[in-house]
Formats: C-alpha cells, structure tokens, sequence
C-alpha cells in the first residue's frame, strides 16, 4: 500500500481538541491504514476560515489528501460545500452519491440531508464528510479505505495521483 499524506479538518462552531470525536476518529482510520498525518485543524462553520485553511492544504506540497468532517447539512451556518466546490478543479461527483446511497441502507431517507462533496484542487483530493462520527466510519470504511489504496481494483485515486499534475 502506498502511503499518503493526510490533512484533517473539523469544520464546527462547538467543537475543540478535546471533544473533536470525529476529527480523532479520522486520524485513527489514516493512521491504521499506513497513511501520515501531516496536518489537522479545526475551524468555525464559516465559508471564509474553511476556504483559507483548505487552501493553504492544497498549496503545501507535502498534502495529497485532506479530509473534512461537518459543516455539510443544511442548517445555521453549514457552509463546508460552498466554502470547497469553487476551490475544486474537478469535482468527484461520485463520492456524494456513493456516500448517501451507502447511508440510505443505514440511515434511510434521512440521507438526502447530507451534502457529502470531493473533488481534486492542485492535485490534492479533498473529501467533505458528514460531523457525525457514524458518517465518518461509512465514509472511510466504505469508500475512501479502498479509494486511498494503491492496491484495490480495478481503479483507485493513488494510481491517478501523478495523472492530475497532467
């Protein structure tokens, strides 16, 4: 397996270190999976403050992954799809609806509520979760754990990595 580096951002107006659930619960997967993290941030629901951190992810050239946690629902101030598709190169389309109809099976039509985004900006991957630790576990363990392996087939993202600086 390839490993790769990772950022993680926990995008939440309550949510510190100390309480971060999901964020921990994303470093654990990257790490059990042989990946690094080489950079993990919280900031406020709020368009600006998750642009400006993403974008500083996407210019280091040491971060291939970034993966977010909250902010993609559809009350107060959730903000995570718009602060991030204007950033996006390309968009992954794929994953939003492989998300929710995977957490159909889970969670029923409650899943339409969730607003699940990726896409590829500078070369970087960047895959927007749901805060809740349960979306979190379906997303990494039923799409990215196999996209984020040089291994799985027939296609996976790792094998496209020196592709998108094309």
């Amino acid at each position: 397996m390839t490993a790769l580096n990772c950022a993680v951002l926990t995008v939440s107006d309550t949510r510190t270190a100390a309480d971060d659930t999901s964020g921990d619960l994303l470093v654990g997967f990257i790490e059990e999976d042989g990946h690094s993290l080489i950079a993990r941030a919280i900031v406020t629901d709020d368009i600006y403050r998750i642009r400006a951190q993403i974008s500083q992810w996407i210019a280091a050239p040491d971060i291939t992954v970034i993966v977010s946690t909250g902010g993609t629902g559809f009350t107060g101030r959730d903000s995570t799809p718009e602060a991030l598709l204007p950033l996006f190169d390309k968009t992954i389309d794929g994953f939003g609806e492989l998300f929710r109809q995977i957490s159909y099976a889970e969670i029923g039509s409650s899943t339409i509520q969730s607003r699940a985004v990726a896409g590829i900006a500078n070369a970087t991957l960047i895959f927007a979760l749901p805060g809740s630790g349960n979306a979190v576990r379906t997303g990494w363990e039923k799409i990215l754990r196999n996209q984020l392996d040089g291994n799985f087939k027939p296609c996976n993202f790792v094998e496209l990595l020196p592709r998108f600086r094309e």
